[in-house]
């Protein structure tokens, strides 16, 4: 009888071994923690494509309208892309549009992503982050700006700041490329002083005007101060020369169809589309800063 038991025992093991493999086998295909999306080498056999698109709400970039459409310049960029693509490959396009509050968090579930997903978060584009993803051509060239409380002085000079930024503190967007700018300002003229660290534009301005100094892009600034907020801009800090990028992972063979829809019409930043997406949704002030900083 124990025999036997230990007979019953061993076998109920293997099945579960047996299960376990299968199951191991079937979690390969079916990885519910990384986004995955229609490849270009699938939509050409089986002639659609549903693609995801993660994007950082952003005011005038992604963002929802009265009528609680999602819009913004990012996501018009993204659904001519689909017009363009259709219209000259007779494959239907699908755009599945999924919102992520946490940039960080948008741009790791994108560079670990498979196929055919997209990251919409205005990303600078590095050649460090070409390592970790990949980027479409520039699709904003964008002015980074340092502001402060608007009751400061004017600095007009680097070795100004030490002395009229004394009673303020430093503040970074976590994980972008302000960060490390603010860290390095910090480092030269305020080293023994702690940075704090936001994760989004809105809590950068909001803490700029409570006493902190920090980077933000031009048009989140002309956008606060139109909105009546107390910030000041430095303009002998302005770091232009700056592309944002449409991400996409390594596994994503859509880039070479990005590139030739930037390309197409002699340009799409020098379209007439374009410009109408910029005035239309980050209003004419900021986007005649943008279109001059954009080669056309």
């Amino acid at each position: 009888m124990q025999t036997k038991n230990i007979q019953y025992l061993i076998a109920i093991g293997c099945a579960a071994i047996s299960l376990s493999a299968c199951s191991d086998e079937g979690a390969a295909h079916d990885t519910p923690d990384v986004d995955a999306a229609t490849t270009f080498a699938q939509a050409q056999s089986e002639l659609v494509a549903d693609l995801k698109v993660i994007y950082v709400p952003a005011p005038g970039f992604a963002y929802l309208n009265e009528n609680e459409e999602l819009t913004g310049v990012a996501v018009e960029i993204m659904r001519d892309f689909e017009a363009w693509f259709e219209r000259h490959h007779g494959i239907q396009m699908n755009l599945n549009f999924v919102a992520d509050e946490d940039w960080s968090n948008m741009y790791a579930r994108v560079s670990h992503a498979q196929g055919g997903v997209f990251g919409l978060g205005n990303v600078t584009i590095t050649q460090e982050r070409r390592s970790e993803l990949q980027f479409s051509p520039p699709y904003l060239y964008n002015v980074a700006v340092l502001i402060t409380p608007n009751d400061i002085e004017t600095i007009t000079s680097p070795e100004m700041f030490a002395s009229v930024a004394e009673a303020l503190e430093p503040l970074a967007f976590a994980g972008t490329l302000h960060e490390v700018r603010i860290r390095e300002l910090r480092d030269t003229h305020q080293p023994n002083r702690q940075l704090a660290r936001v994760n989004t534009n809105q809590a950068v301005i909001d803490g700029v005007v409570s006493g902190h100094y920090s980077y933000i892009d031009a048009y989140n600034y002309y956008r606060a101060v139109e909105q009546g907020t107390a910030i000041k801009h430095h303009p002998e800090f302005n770091l232009d020369g700056e592309q944002f990028g449409i991400i996409m992972p390594h596994t994503n063979d859509w880039g070479t169809l990005m590139t030739a829809f930037f390309a197409a019409e002699s340009g799409y930043l020098t379209t007439s589309r374009y410009e109408q997406h910029l005035r239309t949704h980050l209003g004419d002030g900021v986007a005649d800063i943008l279109l001059q900083a954009a080669p056309r």
